[in-house]
């Protein structure tokens, strides 16, 4: 890796890791990454106004801008669009003109067709992109980049479930349910039966940066090949925390099984994750534990 990559989003779930792991990456954005982080980073005020780097020697994107909170753009008219949607396409019609190598973005597998996909799940599975705003900005986001495509370079990866230590409020299920057990409060889950593909973010970090390399343009499945159900992970956490979780039993939107077809990512990097669902969940409850004193989500939730 050297310093021709640069990566915008670097305050972020997963920006952090990617920057952690590989501190010759510089952070772009308006928000400077956590202060563990030592990379070079260089402030914009906006994607309006990209010419700050025209004088940067770079040839490698990771796009990470973009909102994966899936509950609230689903009850707000444009959120998914203002989101996910509008700041690609001014990061792509500026970079369309810097003769970039590769240029990384990443949507979702909630882009698959539940009823018809067959598991584990591939690349050239069909899909439904009208489930909701927040799927649809998603698809949107995926035609962007086809519409640049004899210009910048890219691979879109689709993302199955990552997880990973955050000082972050997010939606996902692993840190809402650790900053829940580091709390003070009960703690409950909506449904313990989905089965999902987990996928530890430092693994996500290293498979993303293999792809900068590859001669390949298009859609990458990115998870384990394997599933987990919320209930086994359910019972791990009460493990480490020494709390119990209880099962709401609500009802939950997304695939009730998913399993991802990895064999492309493979195939193109080599690349296979090297963390099971108990060591990545203890890792992550280890390091965010270190955080709970700091970040107190308790108080914000």
């Amino acid at each position: 890796m050297n310093s021709k990559t640069i990566l915008f989003g670097g305050s972020g779930f997963l920006g952090p890791i990617i920057l952690e792991k590989y501190p010759d990456i510089i952070s772009v954005g308006r928000t400077v990454p956590p202060p563990y982080i030592k990379n070079k980073h260089i402030p914009i005020d906006n994607l309006d106004d990209l010419n700050v780097l025209d004088d940067l020697d770079f040839d490698k994107v990771i796009f990470l801008i973009g909102s994966s909170n899936h509950h609230q753009i689903n009850t707000r008219s444009a959120m998914g669009l203002d989101h996910n949607v509008i700041p690609l396409k001014k990061a792509l019609y500026y970079l369309q003109n810097r003769k970039l190598k590769k240029f990384i973005c990443f949507t979702t597998i909630l882009l698959y067709d539940v009823n018809r996909m067959k598991l584990p799940v591939n690349e050239l599975e069909p899909i439904d992109p009208y489930i909701n705003d927040y799927v649809f900005s998603k698809y949107l986001s995926e035609e962007i980049i086809k519409f640049y495509s004899k210009k910048v370079p890219s691979i879109i990866v689709r993302f199955s479930n990552i997880y990973g230590p955050t000082k972050l409020i997010r939606p996902d299920v692993v840190p809402t349910l650790i900053q829940k057990a580091l709390s003070p409060n009960e703690v409950t889950v909506w449904n313990t039966t989905p089965v999902r593909d987990f996928l530890y973010l430092d693994d996500a970090a290293e498979a993303i940066v293999k792809l900068l390399d590859v001669d390949y343009n298009g859609i990458v499945n990115l998870g384990t090949g394997q599933s987990v159900s919320i209930g086994t992970i359910v019972e791990i956490l009460e493990k480490l925390s020494g709390k119990k979780i209880i099962d709401l039993k609500k009802e939950v939107s997304g695939p009730m099984k998913f399993q991802c077809d990895i064999s492309l990512v493979r195939k193109l990097t080599g690349w296979t994750p090297k963390h099971g669902i108990e060591d990545g969940l203890k890792l992550t409850y280890e390091r965010m534990k270190g955080w709970a004193d700091e970040c107190r989500w308790w108080e914000n939730n």
